[in-house]
Parts: C-alpha cells; sequence; structure tokens
C-alpha cells in the first residue's frame, strides 16, 4: 500500500476517534465558559482537522509521485463524504446545525456517490471533483472545524464564522450537485 492510501486509511480510523471523543463529551472539562466549550470538542475538531490534512496530503502525494490507484479513486472520496457526513450527523444531534442543511448535503453527497459509480459502469471514466466541488468540501470542512470549536477565536468578537462558512458550503453543495448531474446527463440517456 502506498502512502496516499495510507493516509487515506488513516483518515477513516479517525472517524471513530473523532466519534468516541464526542460520545463521551458530556462531563468533559470547560475550556472556555463563554463558549460552553469543552475539551472534548477541542479535541473532536483536532482529530477533524488532521483527518482533512490527510485528505489534502493523500492527493497531493498521489499526484505528484503518480501514485493514483483505484483503491485510492474510490476510498478517498468516500472517506471524506464519511468523515464530513458524520461529523454533521453529530453538529445535528448537539443542535449546532439544522438538520435540514445536514438533510441536503448528505443528499447531495449520496447522490453524486452514485451518479459516479453509474459513469464509471457506463464509460469508465471517473469525474474528476470541478472547482464548485472543491469550494464545497474546503468550506465544508472549515465550517465543521470552527463550529465545533464554538466558533473560536470569531466568537470573541461575535462572528458565526462556522455558520456563515456552512451556509456557503450549502450553496455550493447544491450547485455542484447540479453541475455534476448536467454535465451527466447522457447517463440517462436510455430512461429518457
Amino acid at each position: 500500500m502506498n502512502l496516499p492510501n495510507k493516509l487515506t486509511v488513516f483518515r477513516i480510523i479517525l472517524i471513530p476517534v473523532f466519534m468516541l471523543l464526542l460520545i463521551f463529551s458530556k462531563g468533559s472539562a470547560v475550556v472556555n465558559t463563554d463558549l460552553d466549550l469543552t475539551f472534548s470538542w477541542v479535541l473532536a475538531a483536532i482529530v477533524f482537522a488532521v483527518a482533512c490534512i490527510t485528505d489534502f496530503l493523500d492527493g497531493q502525494i498521489a499526484r505528484r509521485k503518480y501514485l493514483v490507484t483505484n483503491f485510492g479513486k474510490f476510498f478517498d472520496p468516500l472517506a471524506d463524504k464519511l468523515l464530513v457526513m458524520t461529523a454533521l450527523i453529530y453538529l445535528t444531534a448537539f443542535h449546532q446545525v439544522s438538520a435540514w442543511v445536514t438533510a441536503v448535503i448528505v443528499i447531495r453527497e449520496l447522490a453524486v456517490t452514485g451518479l459516479r459509480t453509474l459513469v464509471v459502469e457506463n464509460n469508465g471514466a471517473v469525474m474528476a471533483a470541478a472547482w464548485p466541488g472543491k469550494i464545497k468540501t474546503f468550506s465544508q470542512m472549515f465550517a465543521i472545524f470552527f463550529l465545533y470549536l464554538k466558533d473560536w477565536p470569531f466568537a470573541i468578537v461575535n462572528f458565526p464564522i462556522g455558520q456563515v462558512l456552512l451556509y456557503i458550503a450549502v450553496v455550493f453543495t447544491i450547485y455542484s450537485g447540479i453541475e455534476y448531474f448536467w454535465k451527466s446527463r447522457a447517463v440517462f440517456a436510455d430512461g429518457l
């Protein structure tokens, strides 16, 4: 297994670590009483950030060193989706994110994943992420990071950076989803 794939597997392994930190957050030491920010949420944010960094690194290394594999093509985007969806579901459970936001993002991720599978089955080409999809991923990951930190340090000036980035992510989630389906509409030609 090459280094990019090891980073992807490491990111997948971090997901249950992230979850455990949140599951056992009740009774965790409070880091900032004004924000009700607990030590376990800070640790969860750090684990989430490390996982996001591995996402950036595995792709960079794979492309630069010509280490792109079918394993990476399949598991890298899957790991990203699992990480983001897990984080959003927990934020929703903790009443930090509206359920409709999580639903929009989860539905889009599942729909695009299904679409990518159909496209590969029909012509063997893997759909590369376009800029709107990259902006979506970037804004989702930063939004989630700041939401787990209760917007620290932006909370000092009462700026809800996590929510702002999350709504930017929702716009790009919808736009990039529509774009993927529009560009791949030929895959549905037999049913129209």
